[in-house]
């Protein structure tokens, strides 16, 4: 699968980061910077842009506010041939404190939102494009959307905003392959001038799965992370991403190091990734934070009363 304008993003240390409070090392943050810029991803995003006066920087690590000061400990002293990304929530960042790209390491900003809130995500992401950045809306959560709703939020953003990429984010792991072609025939008609991108996430081992069939529909910008790192189930693994496209630019090698030195050692530290509980909640269609609590529970692996309470809470 070889198309020039397809961009791989590397969400690794901001999707990652939701599992410890992106407590990671600076040498951490360090080593998978360097491992994907050299491995020919086109954008790594490396966090989070947070209001310091909503969160205590003694609670979060500092991918979680994304200062220049902070970017710069990431890049290092790596030459740096990838762009570099970060994450803004509405109501969750100070307007004031994004600087104009010209005095900034940061190439673009994405805005995750969620489809009742589309207005403040296009007046914040005209913001964020008037001072010089690539930007995103991300609508989360669209497997739970009403149909109409997101008619009306992608013609919105088509007619109002000024946003470059619009990504289809499986926020529960809910959606089939099915579901994702059907999706990004809708996004990709009622926004023909914009940019397509998919975010996957892995309750049902589909993540992976469903960015194929997404590459398919000509959806051209992929997010996915190391060992398929992130919140609950994880996302689209990066590793099986590279080697499936064949583009030469890509290496895979750089990946496959860091991996060794850094994720063999994390993977006993932090649970991420498929297990029974979070399966069900993307077959049920709901927020993982429920399967996250038993996990980290006394009873992780009581999988039949989760099951139960579930599918109780639902016919409440």
């Amino acid at each position: 699968m070889y198309r020039k304008e397809i961009k791989v993003l590397d969400c690794t240390i901001r999707d990652g980061g939701l599992m410890n409070n992106h407590l990671f090392t600076n040498e951490f943050v360090q080593n998978i910077f360097k491992a994907s810029n050299r491995a020919g991803v086109d954008y790594v995003e490396l966090g989070y842009k947070a209001d310091e006066s909503q969160f205590n920087r003694n609670e979060f690590g500092p991918m979680k506010f994304c200062s220049e000061k902070d970017v710069e400990m990431a890049v290092g002293s790596e030459e740096k041939n990838c762009k570099i990304s970060v994450m803004v929530d509405i109501g969750r960042v100070d307007p004031d404190d994004i600087i104009p790209k010209g005095e900034s390491l940061i190439d673009m900003m994405r805005v995750a939102s969620y489809v009742k809130d589309i207005d403040k995500a296009i007046n914040l992401v005209n913001l964020i494009k008037s001072k010089g950045y690539e930007t995103s809306i991300n609508i989360m959560a669209v497997s739970h959307s009403r149909e109409n709703d997101l008619d009306e939020a992608l013609q919105q953003i088509e007619n109002e905003s000024a946003v470059d990429v619009v990504y289809l984010v499986d926020s529960f792991g809910a959606l089939y392959s099915e579901q994702i072609a059907y999706l990004a025939k809708k996004y990709r008609s009622m926004l023909p001038s914009r940019e397509l991108g998919i975010h996957a996430h892995n309750n049902q081992q589909l993540a992976f799965a469903n960015t194929i069939e997404a590459i398919i529909q000509n959806v051209n910008y992929l997010d996915a992370t190391m060992l398929g790192i992130g919140r609950a189930a994880g996302n689209c693994p990066l590793e099986l991403l590279l080697g499936f496209l064949k583009n030469p630019k890509y290496d895979l090698r750089p990946v496959l190091e860091v991996l060794e030195s850094e994720f063999v050692d994390l993977s006993k530290k932090i649970e991420w990734g498929y297990t029974i509980p979070y399966a069900l909640t993307g077959i049920l269609d709901v927020h993982p934070r429920a399967a996250m609590a038993v996990r980290k529970s006394e009873k992780p692996d009581d999988y039949t009363s989760f099951y139960d309470k579930l599918v109780n809470e639902a016919n409440v």
